[in-house]
């Protein structure tokens, strides 16, 4: 893929992000679309009540916006070249987008509950529940269409086929790393820098796989995850919410599984993984032991707690992941060089 096309696509969903928070963040004070801070947190986030949420609206215009263009360039370059197009790019393009704003919406619908209806749990867990089931199931469908693909590369092991269970497999996968995501939201600046990270390892990825269009997708979400970190660095002056967070965790889980190699997913996204995995223990540990692991879950407030500044926690969070970035990176080089 020309890299001028991801410089593009970059800068188009950075530019369309930065610029749309000035115009969307007094607009949500006017709706006064801020968030309720729960007593249970450290006793300093209570400082940030009211700030407004709903700002992943910035990143999720500017990747639509910037994989428009980008998928333009990208047809006009092969038709002047004279290079062919990949069977169904537009298909997988779509199902990737279309995915991550599925579960924008149920997180949009959480928001809306919590802002306007002023009822603090949001949406009811059963019904988001069902709702993600719903929107992961139709990917999957789409998945099974485009793809028709029911093998997982594993390490010693090659390409292993589950058959009917690598759908079992990958439903339970995507409704816990979507909601991992949605968990590493909780520290200024936290779920957009490592979603910034782990898209830019994918579009390596996906430009070492020879695979434009998503190499595109990828580079737009990290072009808005930049733009939209102009206004959600410490101090936050607007939140993503649920909103922002369903997408990208729709976004994470679309570029792991539409790039052949699965557990890039959990190497890539070990943040997510470990906020999850924190979560778990903590419930687990409490319910079992009556007692508890860390001083608070996730784990990014344990830090917290245990004395770590926001931008502490952001930049060694991001490190991990620009290093489980760069595994991913030459795992796939050494699968490519394999085949």
């Amino acid at each position: 893929m020309p890299f001028w096309i991801n410089l593009i696509t970059s800068a188009v969903s950075f530019s369309v992000a930065a610029v749309f928070g000035a115009v969307l963040i007094p607009w949500l004070k006017k709706l006064k679309a801020g968030a309720h801070i729960l007593e249970i947190g450290p006793r300093w986030q209570k400082d940030k009540e009211g700030t407004p949420l709903m700002g992943g609206f910035m990143f999720i215009l500017s990747t639509v916006v910037a994989t428009a263009v980008a998928y333009l360039l990208i047809t006009s370059y092969r038709s002047s070249h004279l290079v062919e197009k990949p069977e169904n790019a537009l298909l997988k393009l779509a199902l990737a987008l279309g995915s991550s704003l599925g579960y924008m919406l149920i997180g949009f619908a959480d928001d809306y509950i919590k802002v306007v209806k002023k009822r603090n749990q949001g949406f009811n867990a059963k019904a988001k529940t069902l709702c993600q089931a719903v929107v992961t199931v139709l990917y999957l469908v789409g998945h099974r269409f485009l793809y028709n693909k029911t093998s997982v590369v594993l390490p010693f092991f090659g390409e292993v086929d589950f058959g009917i269970f690598y759908y079992i497999i990958m439903a339970v996968a995507i409704y816990g790393f979507v909601n991992a995501v949605n968990l590493t939201d909780g520290v200024d600046g936290l779920c957009g820098s490592v979603t910034l990270v782990y898209s830019a390892a994918f579009t390596i990825i996906f430009v070492l796989q020879d695979n434009w269009e998503l190499s595109a997708f990828a580079t737009a979400v990290a072009g808005g995850c930049l733009g939209f970190l102009v206004w959600n660095l410490h101090p936050a002056k607007v939140f993503m919410g649920d909103t922002g967070s369903m997408f990208l965790g729709g976004c994470v889980v679309a570029m792991a599984i539409a790039s052949g190699l699965e557990l890039l997913l959990p190497l890539v996204g070990i943040i997510y993984l470990c906020e999850a995995m924190s979560d778990v223990i903590q419930i687990g540990s409490y319910k079992i032991r009556h007692k508890r692991v860390f001083k608070m879950a996730p784990i990014h407030h344990h830090f917290e707690l245990s004395g770590w500044g926001e931008y502490k926690i952001m930049f060694v969070f991001s490190g991990i992941t620009l290093v489980a970035g760069f595994l991913g990176i030459l795992a796939t080089v050494l699968y490519t060089s394999g085949k």
